[in-house]
């Protein structure tokens, strides 16, 4: 389970713990169990203690994806901005990172991929969409560099090529979720990944 700690945003230990239990209750039994009164219960709080922490289920939910924001993109960014490696092999360094978070926390990709329960939930929506572009954002510098240096083709711009790799990496998580995580989504994804990219090259 992916731990929240005090240190990495500006939330009090209790809200820390707070959202930690919610990380677990929709890890455990989905996202549609987490309702205030279950997590005022995982927590020992009454219903009217937990609101003075959080506003509602919608503020977790909030927070929870806010810090995997900011977590994903010091992450994705420190692979970057460190790696010695050429544009391809950074690519495969930044996705079987991610791979692994999932893996590590599968209760953050429920909350991804529940765009059908946010759809009437502007913020929601938005919050998703804010964790997306990031990632985009990122595997779009790393191919256009590799396009300029000319070891990933050009015939497609740097945004389809983007779009094609992301995509793809998206069906396999959903496939892997879909599955009850039983599937190697680290294997499968890699795989994906490699055959995408031994296209793209030159």
């Amino acid at each position: 389970m992916f731990l929240l700690s005090v240190m990495e945003n500006n939330y009090t230990e209790r809200q820390i713990e707070i959202m930690n239990a919610a990380t677990a209750r929709i890890d455990q039994y989905g996202i549609q169990e987490l309702t205030i009164k279950n997590l005022a219960q995982d927590v020992g709080l009454s219903e009217a203690a937990l609101y003075r922490h959080f506003k509602g289920k919608k503020e977790i939910m909030l927070s929870l994806l806010d810090y995997f924001r900011v977590q994903m993109k010091g992450r994705v960014e420190g692979i970057i901005s460190t790696s010695t490696s050429g544009p391809v092999d950074v690519l495969r360094e930044i996705f079987t990172s991610q791979l692994n978070t999932f893996v590590a926390n599968p209760a953050i990709v429920s909350i991804i991929f529940s765009e059908g329960i946010f759809q009437f939930n502007r913020e929601l929506l938005e919050k998703v969409s804010e964790i997306m572009n990031v990632m985009e954002t990122n595997i779009g510098a790393v191919v256009a560099k590799g396009q300029q240096l000319g070891v990933i083709s050009s015939m497609l711009g740097s945004g389809a090529n983007t779009t094609i790799i992301m995509g793809s990496m998206r069906l396999v998580v959903l496939k892997w979720k879909l599955s009850g995580h039983k599937s190697d989504l680290v294997k499968d994804g890699m795989a994906v990944l490699n055959g995408l990219l031994k296209m793209l090259e030159k």
